[in-house]
């Protein structure tokens, strides 16, 4: 059998309709959802998807079928079942099926993303708006077995579900992930299984961040420079070797076509994530400069970077023809993007050119401005008076906030929280992506322990310990933090694979504080249903990374004869260990009882799962009386 997996595409008609499932007896059927629903109701006895099922979408929104068709798809992908799709249908709810509803009166307390989800003698699914149909269809998924994530597994399993009401809706309206194609480009097939990743995390905003000084990746047909000499660099730097500078040798370019956008866009859309694309200015924009120098304070001329850091030539802000060029290319970035937003940057942007140019100091002088950041505030109010002229709404990191913030502004709050409660205080909408528990291009454990990154430590528990509304806000300052963002610059990410290791497993952490409410958050609840979430990321394909043993401590004082413990956090992962200082391999020593010593000595284990192993931890074990 063979099913399309385009969206667009109604699921493939049975001919004959048999029975669509049946109560089973009754077995304890665990619930490891990830992000964990607001109210989940077990109730007696489970229910089982048999031979050929009907899909019933009541009402006349169709966008539903984008919901129906993601579960449809991933149902028949996975086993031999088929769905036959009935739109507008009035059929009773209860008979056997699964039911999309949405409902005659808008419900508050689920809002625009929550479902109730209701499995008894039939599956069904209400919600206010297709997206919450989307979101229960992600928890259904969820409560089938790993495998039915994937795709063509073709395992034989029994799909029973657990008769259960949930009432579910999200803590927070922006739930984003940030993707950097500038440092390292990433093909449209990579962006696209990115999406995919965020779908099944129910994040609903992808940050798509374009142009920058190594690199700029979209094209815009007003400036062909931009693609024939910006989305180029004649090399990159090797590792951190920045003195000496060693590069690489090695041409790295990249851009994607209009068409490449809309499909991405459109992509994104029926799984119901809005992207968010960033044009970055005044900084970062060396790429741009060296395509068109004129826009510079000196002229240049300029290079694409191939090394990371921050460039002190940036656009020039005593220059007409710089937002003359600015609002084009973003009138041209407008018509793709359907999102009210538009990220402009502002971050990192040296006032030195600024500092010594004529034409920057005539600007300060004919505005009014006392030195270089108010000047910078007058850039990104210009650029937001024309966005705003366009439909569209200004979001930039909390750098905009210097010198005045633009009065319709977004601000995204990156250097600690610090900025995201001054611009809450102003009455602006934030939101919270600290560098501290949200930069995803940061180690995830000791760097001595993991492969090459930007610095920082940012652990899975990190991540899930988040607070996105500081503790500093009133109630109603607080009404503005809008959601939090995790972000992922590509300096030391270079392929797809590696990506997918630094955001899983700490996606999930993302998501679940992104979704679930504080109050339901536990570390060590989420740490069990974690095991079952690591299963899906190896049905469905990504490069996750494994989790380490747990030995308590680097250092250990253990009295003698008792022996050193090692627990796993995945109950299937095998823990080997050596003693010698090697790291294990797969003929290592295989854990299985306390490991007694005799003298001072360093043990060195690794988790080894379905294929994969993990970082190596080192442990000084020391003996005590």
């Amino acid at each position: 059998m063979k099913i399309s997996v385009n969206f667009l595409t109604f699921c493939v008609l049975s001919t004959i309709i048999l029975s669509c499932g049946k109560s089973v007896p009754n077995h304890d059927i665990a619930i490891n959802v990830i992000p964990l629903p607001v109210s989940i109701e077990k109730g007696e006895g489970n229910y089982m998807l048999t031979e050929d099922c009907q899909i019933y979408i009541h009402g006349k929104n169709f966008d539903i079928k984008y919901a129906a068709n993601y579960f449809a798809n991933q149902i028949s992908g996975n086993t031999d079942l088929e769905f036959n799709m009935v739109l507008g249908t009035d059929r009773p709810i209860d008979e056997e099926g699964i039911h999309f509803v949405i409902l005659d009166e808008y419900d508050k307390k689920i809002g625009d993303e929550g479902y109730y989800l209701e499995i008894d003698k039939s599956i069904v699914i209400k919600s206010n708006t297709a997206a919450g149909s989307f979101y229960g269809v992600i928890t259904l998924l969820q409560m089938f077995p790993p495998e039915i994530l994937g795709y063509k597994n073709k395992d034989k399993f029994e799909l029973v579900l657990p008769k259960v009401k949930i009432t579910d809706y999200p803590g927070f309206k922006y739930r984003g992930a940030h993707l950097d194609v500038c440092r390292h480009f990433f093909t449209k097939k990579e962006v696209k299984k990115y999406i995919d990743m965020m779908a099944v995390h129910k994040l609903n905003t992808f940050h798509w961040h374009l142009t920058e000084d190594q690199g700029w990746r979209i094209e815009i047909k007003k400036y062909p420079k931009l693609t024939e000499i910006a989305s180029k660099r004649k090399e990159t730097i090797v590792g951190k070797n920045f003195d000496p500078y060693i590069g690489d040798s090695t041409v790295h370019e990249g851009f994607y076509t209009q068409e490449d956008i809309k499909e991405i866009v459109e992509y994104a859309r029926e799984r119901f994530i809005t992207v968010i694309p960033e044009i970055e200015m005044p900084g970062h924009s060396l790429a741009a400069l060296a395509a068109y120098p004129e826009l510079s304070c000196t002229g240049g001329p300029f290079e694409t970077g191939t090394k990371w850091g921050v460039f002190e030539d940036i656009y020039c802000a005593g220059n007409d023809s710089t937002f003359a060029f600015l609002e084009n290319v973003l009138s041209e970035v407008i018509d793709l993007f359907p999102s009210q937003y538009i990220h402009i940057g502002g971050d990192e942007a040296p006032k030195a050119r600024w500092d010594k140019c004529p034409k920057c100091q005539a600007r300060m002088k004919s505005e009014g401005l006392k030195d270089e950041n108010e000047l910078q505030s007058y850039f990104i109010r210009r650029i937001e008076t024309f966005l705003n002229s366009k439909g569209k709404n200004l979001i930039g990191w909390d750098e905009i906030l210097e010198g005045g913030l633009a009065p319709n502004a977004t601000v995204m709050s990156w250097r600690g929280t610090e900025g995201g409660i001054d611009a809450a205080r102003q009455g602006h909408d934030v939101i919270m992506t600290p560098g501290s528990h949200m930069y995803f291009d940061h180690y995830q454990a000791y760097a001595n322990m993991e492969p090459l990154a930007i610095g920082g430590n940012t652990s899975l528990e990190k991540v899930y310990s988040f607070d996105p509304v500081p503790k500093e806000l009133s109630e109603k300052e607080a009404v503005h933090i809008l959601g939090l963002q995790a972000n992922l610059w590509t300096e030391y990410i270079a392929d797809v694979d590696y990506l997918e290791y630094m955001y899983l497993p700490r996606m999930s952490a993302l998501a679940e504080v992104g979704w679930t409410p504080k109050k339901l958050r536990n570390w060590d609840d989420f740490s069990k249903r974690m095991v079952v979430q690591y299963e899906r990321y190896e049905s469905m394909g990504y490069n996750y990374r494994v989790p380490t043993p747990v030995a308590l401590a680097d250092t250990l004082m253990i009295p003698k004869g008792r022996g050193l413990e090692l627990k796993s956090p995945i109950e299937k992962a095998v823990i080997r260990y050596t003693l010698d200082g090697s790291e294990p391999n797969e003929k290592s020593i295989e854990y299985t009882t306390p490991i007694a010593f005799s003298k001072e000595t360093t043990v060195k284990s690794r988790l080894f799962y379905k294929g994969k192993m993990s970082s190596v931890v080192s442990t000084l074990v020391r003996l005590g009386e």
